[in-house]
């Protein structure tokens, strides 16, 4: 498994006061990250700590605020707890008591929210036998895998890794577009020379889309978008398949007959990289907005902006030719998704492909705007729907548009 910051995982440490989360997090880590003290509500900001963690790999472990913090400042340090939770691979739930009304609403907003947990019963040094009955008593109460601890001896940590990567869903690997071709196909790429490649280069899409072509064993056709026309009336049969670039799909399109399958490597990114059934289901909101909404352009790269760039200028500007609205536009750029209250303000927010990021870092953001309730739509999904042309795009992979 690839060590890039798109395949780690993150494991949130979360319960009520004093029950142990800070030392956990220290024992775990084997380093004195948090601030550990009898006090309750000594850690007041989320703390977070990344290691190598088997057989998961690549973990940053997040060690929350209580649950049950009291007072005006401790509403809000619970709300930014919760708000950290949205980022989360999976949670460990750490307690020292029978489960009780802070347990039952944690492990509620867990489950409403979609993230696998575990149970972890601290302080196996006092409760002693009695720990065991706690564990059973969780696994029983919550159906959920439990383990036995002890931060302050750190003892029971052995099998930690092991039942975390049994509860966190492994992210399959789906074909860029090998599935859709057969051995001897004739696939053609219309690569058009993409300004923001450096000189000399394709860009990662058209290179993937290349290779997948060649590992099928099927025949690899390229050209620019000035030659496909040329390029087709000489070709002794018909492709199995087009690819192009989604800026040039209006006028690729026009030069493809009906029955010859066409899609973008942009809506390829959207499936092989994150999730394009929910960028499809997102274009509903494209039609709900209205003046003064405000939509994210978000990028998982940090990139010197082109002067006709897709992302920052022509999306925008075909968005409000398509509304007819005023729209207010803001750009977040990074290989991280942003927390939930500079998103909290968007109607929708308008992603990548993501091509810098591997598929577990892009199903982490899909799963974030699901989580937060923000439709995320992908570039090549909104490019062709703004052109009227997605539904033909998105019929290879057997959907429909139902905007």
């Amino acid at each position: 498994m690839s060590t890039m910051g798109g395949f780690r995982r993150y494991i949130a440490i979360v319960g009520r006061r004093n029950v142990g989360k800070s030392s956990f997090m220290n024992a775990i880590t084997g380093q004195e990250v948090s601030i550990v003290s009898d006090i309750a509500g000594t850690t007041t900001d989320t703390v977070y700590k990344s290691m190598e963690l088997k057989p998961i790999g690549p973990v940053t472990f997040m060690d929350t605020p209580g649950l049950d913090d009291i007072g005006k400042l401790g509403q809000k340090r619970v709300e930014k707890a919760k708000r950290s939770l949205y980022r989360a691979d999976a949670a460990i739930v750490v307690v020292d008591n029978e489960p009780g009304e802070y347990e039952k609403a944690l492990v509620s907003i867990l489950r409403e929210i979609d993230i696998p947990f575990m149970v972890v019963v601290n302080k196996s040094d006092v409760l002693e036998q009695r720990a065991q009955t706690l564990k059973k008593l969780y696994e029983e109460t919550f159906s959920c895998k439990a383990a036995v601890v002890s931060s302050k001896n750190k003892a029971g940590f052995e099998n930690i890794g092991e039942l975390l990567s049994e509860i966190i869903p492994s992210d399959e690997e789906v074909p860029f577009l090998s599935d859709l071709i057969d051995g001897g196909d004739i696939v053609v790429l219309v690569v058009p020379i993409d300004l923001g490649a450096p000189k000399g280069r394709l860009i990662m899409p058209q290179v993937h889309g290349i290779r997948e072509v060649l590992d099928s064993e099927a025949v690899a056709v390229v050209v620019k978008e000035r030659e496909l026309r040329h390029a087709l009336e000489n070709l002794s049969c018909k492709p199995s398949l087009v690819v192009t670039d989604s800026q040039s799909i209006t006028k690729v399109i026009s030069d493809i007959p009906e029955d010859v399958p066409v899609t973008t490597f942009s809506i390829l990114e959207a499936r092989y990289r994150g999730d394009l059934e929910y960028s499809v289901e997102s274009l509903k909101t494209v039609e709900e907005l209205r003046d003064g909404d405000e939509v994210i352009i978000m990028e998982a790269c940090t990139h010197r902006p082109l002067t006709e760039d897709i992302g920052r200028v022509k999306i925008p500007r075909w968005l409000v030719n398509h509304t007819g609205a005023d729209l207010r536009f803001r750009v977040i750029a990074g290989k991280e998704f942003p927390k939930p209250e500079e998103v909290e303000t968007a109607k929708l927010i308008v992603h990548c492909g993501g091509c810098v990021v591997n598929r577990s870092a892009m199903l982490r953001r899909y799963r974030i705007a699901k989580r937060l309730g923000k439709p995320m739509v992908n570039y090549g999904v909104m490019i062709t729907y703004l052109h009227g042309v997605l539904q033909r795009c998105i019929e290879p992979f057997g959907l429909g548009v139902s905007v």
